[in-house]
């Protein structure tokens, strides 16, 4: 059961290997909008908050030395970041586009809907999922 409390997710956060490269790709490949950028002197960290037009967010945070994540196989923890778009086949033309790897559009077959993944600089696997 839900708690009662709960309104939706506020914000997901990833740890990436390369600053600049993972923010160039969330804002310029993906389109999400900066709300604030620090660098965090104690830590040797950045911390980008990016938006959705929904209000959700993505933290992207450096790290020095922060092991890679295990992607394949499928390693516990979170599977994916899926977003909802309007369009699969229109945004996966528009990666492929930028030179981004898009697999194949599948149907979900239980809602019928269809969506595709790709990854992220550091290879964490996020999907487009068809809303209605």
């Amino acid at each position: 059961m839900l708690l009662p409390m709960l309104k939706r997710i506020h914000h997901a956060a990833i740890i990436c290997a390369d600053y600049a490269t993972s923010k160039r790709f969330y804002t310029e490949c993906l389109g999400l909008r900066v709300v604030a950028e620090h660098y965090r002197e104690a830590r040797q960290s950045w911390k980008l908050d990016l938006a959705l037009p929904d209000g959700s967010q993505i933290e992207l945070f450096s790290f020095p030395a922060a092991p890679p994540r295990p992607s394949r196989p499928e390693a516990q923890g979170l599977r994916h970041l899926a977003f909802a778009v309007d369009h699969v086949a229109a945004c996966k033309q528009r990666l492929e586009a930028m030179g981004i790897a898009v697999e194949d559009v599948r149907v979900d077959e239980y809602t019928g809907r269809r969506f595709v993944f790709f990854a992220d600089p550091d290879g964490l696997p996020l999907e487009l999922y068809e809303s209605p």
